[in-house]
C-alpha cells in the first residue's frame, strides 16, 4: 500500500544519520518498549471509551512502533518491515486450516482449543521439549500473566475442578491474609499472603469466564468516576478532600452509590 511505504520512508528519513531527528536516531529496541506499552494501552482505553476517531490515531501510533523496530532491525541486517509482515501472514493462514485448509471447526470455543493446540506444537517445534507454561511472556502485566499461566496449567489437568472451589480458596487466603495482619506481621509473608490472594482472585475469573485484567480495569475505572464525583459535591459545600474528613467523604461516597442505584 502507498500509506504502508510513505510511512517507511518517513521512519527511514528521521533515523538518518545525518539529516535525521536527534531523538529518533538516539532510541533501541529497549528504549522503545516503555512507548510502545504505553500506545497499547492507549488503544485499550481508546476501545473502552468507543472513540473511534481516537482508535484510529492510537493504531497509527502502535503500528508506527512496528515500523521503529523494523527500521532498527533493518539498519542492524536482521530483518525488514516486509519480513514482518511476511511471517504474521505465514503464522495466520497456517493456525487457521478451517478457513485457508480443508480442515472443519464448529465453533469458536474449538477453534480456540486447536488455536492453542497448534501453538504449543509450534513451541515444541521449537524449543523441542518444552513444559506447559513455556512461552508465556516474563514481561506481561500481572494479572494477565496469572491468567495465562492458569491457563496453561488447567490444559494439562492440574486446575480446579468447579467454581466453588475457587471461591474456597479465596476465602482461604483471605483467612491467612488476616493471620499475619492479627499476629502484627505486615511484612514480607503478608505481602506473599496478598500476592497469593490476588492469583486467586484472577483463578476465580477465569472460573466465572471474563478477563481478571479487563475487570480490574472496569472497576478502577468506576472508582475514579465515584471520587470525582464525591470531590465535585465537597467543591459545592467550598470544601477540597485534603479538607474534608474521612467521615465526611463515606458519607458522600454511600450518596454517589445511591445515585447510581436510581
Amino acid at each position: 500500500m502507498q500509506s504502508i511505504s510513505k510511512l517507511l520512508d518517513i521512519m527511514a528519513r528521521l533515523r538518518d544519520p545525518g539529516s535525521g531527528c536527534p531523538w529518533d536516531r538516539q532510541q533501541t529496541y529497549a528504549t522503545l518498549v516503555p512507548h510502545t506499552l504505553e500506545e497499547a494501552y492507549e488503544v485499550a482505553e481508546s476501545v473502552a471509551k468507543g472513540d473511534y476517531d481516537e482508535l484510529r490515531d492510537e493504531l497509527g501510533d502502535l503500528l508506527f512502533q512496528v515500523v521503529f523496530y523494523a527500521q532498527i532491525a533493518s539498519e542492524e541486517h536482521r530483518f525488514q518491515f516486509d519480513d514482518v509482515a511476511t511471517a504474521i501472514t505465514d503464522k495466520l493462514v497456517r493456525r487457521h486450516p478451517h478457513v485457508f485448509g480443508d480442515q472443519q471447526v464448529a465453533n469458536a470455543e474449538l477453534q480456540t482449543v486447536a488455536w492453542e493446540q497448534h501453538k504449543a506444537r509450534e513451541r515444541h517445534a521449537k524449543a523441542g521439549a518444552a513444559g506447559a507454561l513455556d512461552g508465556v511472556a516474563g514481561a506481561l502485566p500481572a494479572l494477565v500473566r496469572a491468567q495465562k499461566l492458569q491457563r496453561r496449567a488447567a490444559r494439562v489437568g492440574f486446575d480446579w475442578s468447579d467454581i466453588q472451589a475457587v471461591v474456597d480458596k479465596v476465602d482461604e487466603e483471605l483467612r491467612e491474609c488476616r493471620a499475619e495482619l492479627d499476629g502484627g506481621n505486615v511484612t514480607s509473608a503478608l505481602r506473599e499472603e496478598v500476592g497469593d490472594l490476588l492469583f486467586a482472585c484472577v483463578n476465580l475469573a477465569r472460573h466465572a469466564g471474563f478477563d481478571a485484567e479487563s475487570a480490574l480495569r472496569d472497576a478502577n475505572a468506576k472508582f475514579e468516576l465515584r471520587f470525582r464525583r464525591v470531590e465535585a459535591l465537597l467543591n459545592a459545600q467550598a470544601l477540597t478532600a485534603e479538607q474534608a474528613s474521612a467521615e465526611q467523604m463515606n458519607i458522600l461516597w454511600e450518596q454517589v452509590k445511591g445515585e447510581e442505584r436510581k
